[in-house]
């Protein structure tokens, strides 16, 4: 078990570290790539029109490109947003529906009682731990099937 927990930690970092480096290498690439496209605007604006307008074209094009940059990080930011308070939502509809269950209480209060308070405190802390990694191995799993 632990085994196997280890291997997926390996696998999907040096998934991540695959995945970096090509994102790394793609945007520098691009990078070169829109440096030599910003020479080639200024070199034909300057020949043309003069050194003055052709300063001022290249600052018009990379005030475009911010504004584009920053409307579609505000857009995902929005998204991303919206996301998180749809599953925020969920989970709290589904742990609202659990704890109104009067029976659910009831046998609550009853295996409190029965253990006792301080014994429970360890006992809730591990079954908290085993359930976030049952949940994260879950969401990796769906995440898997949905590529």
């Amino acid at each position: 078990m632990l085994q196997r927990m280890i291997a997926e930690v390996k696998e999907s970092t040096s998934h991540t570290v695959r995945l970096t480096t090509l994102a790394l290498a793609a945007a520098v690439g691009l990078f070169i790539t829109t440096c030599f496209l910003c020479a080639a605007a200024f070199v034909a604006v300057f020949q043309r029109y003069g050194l003055v307008a052709a300063c001022l074209t290249g600052a018009a094009i990379f005030f475009v490109a911010t504004l584009i940059a920053a409307a579609s990080y505000m857009a995902r930011k929005r998204a991303l947003a919206r996301r998180a308070a749809r599953a925020a939502e969920a989970t709290r509809s589904a742990a609202q529906s659990l704890f109104a269950d009067p029976m659910l209480l009831a046998s609550g209060l009853q295996v409190v009682r029965m253990i006792g308070v301080k014994r429970l405190v360890p006992l809730l802390a591990v079954g908290g731990l085993a359930l976030g990694l049952l949940a994260r191995g879950q969401m990796s799993d769906s995440a898997e099937a949905a590529e």
